[in-house]
């Protein structure tokens, strides 16, 4: 989706800016936490929980635990879940390693956006397999569809669900795939890794993403993206790799280029004191844009850097490394 120079002016009178005072550039970094999410399980089955016992065959809470099978080939392919509770240092790869699954299956039971924000008390559901959940997205998917689209066995696929390989589900129903793995791209996401930072150099984040009183007016506003404070002329580079839909100049923004990536994503660049690229061609992240200036609506040289997916834009922070 492309943005016009005039939805860009209408958004941007609202939420662009760039350094209060030039004197603000040692002292105007604000400290802020994103919040992350994580939702509820859902399955085609009943699923059977445990909680890791301790030395007293009883967890740390004092529950009695749930006795294993006797039979373990008969439960290879059922599915269970162990309830773990996230302690200091604890990290994703280290839990998952301990129950040897993914961290995948991590990410997706648990309905994880940020992996780097999981908190310490925060009980997680482990599953005793490895494997993704799977939200049918048009009536008619079955087990055997779902797991050649995974590529993982078809057999075990339905018996975990306990239905039939050719058992026609309706959209949203959630399918349990077991050793399926999730795409790149959201992992990359989750992880926060799809991007990498625009400036190079040193820089401080003068502005973050959010609300904030608007350095023009005063009054609250909602900040669209981030802004890198650093020296005019600085290189400001592709975030990732895709094509350039845009260049032009704004009231607000300046100088602008804006990149369309895959998976619905586009980056804004902004108040760019000169601009190195043109509209249709392709950059990767060694691709330069242009370099840090102060045209438009800004208070100093600094780069305005917006994330766009699907239209709406997130907080580029969550998205790079």
């Amino acid at each position: 989706m492309s943005f016009s120079v005039k939805n860009i002016v209408r958004v941007g009178l609202l939420s662009c800016g760039g350094l209060l005072v030039a004197g603000t550039i040692l002292y105007g970094i604000r400290i802020f936490k994103p919040a992350g999410g994580q939702g509820g399980l859902e399955t085609t089955q009943a699923p059977v929980y445990t909680i890791d016992p301790d030395e007293n065959g009883t967890d740390q809470d004092g529950l009695d635990t749930m006795p294993a099978s006797e039979n373990q080939e008969e439960d290879d392919n059922i599915l269970s879940y162990h309830s773990y509770r996230v302690k200091k240092g604890d990290m994703i790869s280290v839990i998952a390693e301990n129950f040897d699954v993914t961290q995948d299956t991590i990410i997706s039971v648990n309905n994880i956006r940020q992996s780097r924000l999981i908190q310490i008390g925060q009980y997680l559901k482990i599953p005793s397999m490895p494997g993704i959940l799977y939200s049918v997205r048009t009536d008619g998917e079955t087990p055997e569809s779902i797991a050649l689209k995974y590529e993982v066995a078809v057999k075990k696929c339905a018996e975990v669900n306990n239905m039939n390989p050719e058992t026609a589900l309706t959209a949203g129903t959630i399918v349990f795939v077991p050793d399926a793995q999730l795409d790149w791209v959201t992992r990359q996401e989750i992880n926060g890794d799809l991007f990498v930072r625009p400036i190079r150099a040193r820089y401080y984040l003068s502005s973050p993403y959010g609300w904030r009183n608007s350095p023009f007016t005063g009054r609250r506003s909602f900040h669209t993206g981030v802004d890198m404070a650093c020296p005019k002329g600085t290189s400001i580079y592709a975030a990732l790799a895709g094509k350039v839909t845009t260049v032009g100049f704004s009231p607000v923004y300046g100088n602008y280029v804006i990149v369309t990536h895959h998976s619905g994503y586009q980056t804004l660049y902004g108040h760019m004191s000169a601009v190195l690229v043109i509209r249709g061609q392709h950059v990767t992240t060694a691709s330069r844009l242009g370099r840090v200036g102060s045209t438009g609506m800004s208070t100093g040289p600094h780069l305005h850097f917006t994330v766009m997916k699907n239209g709406k834009t997130v907080n580029p922070v969550n998205y790079w490394n």
